[in-house]
């Protein structure tokens, strides 16, 4: 599984990118952020818990994808 990022919730901070292990995510061209789904693991075996929804100052902006 991976995780997603809400963009109606995003705002642009940037605090998750630099903390992924994966280099899952990136900056659209609208500003936002996504997580490229092929490439997160959750940060399995890097951390006990995805590390980008750790650090969003935002509740409920970075989840699980369904």
């Amino acid at each position: 599984m991976a995780m997603y990022i809400d963009q109606a919730l995003c705002t642009s901070c940037g605090d998750c990118e630099p903390e992924c292990p994966e280099a899952a995510i990136r900056r659209t061209k609208t500003g936002l952020y996504e997580i490229k789904a092929d490439r997160c693991t959750e940060c399995e075996g890097h951390f006990d818990m995805p590390r980008c929804e750790e650090v969003c100052p935002v509740d409920e902006c970075i989840q699980p994808a369904d």
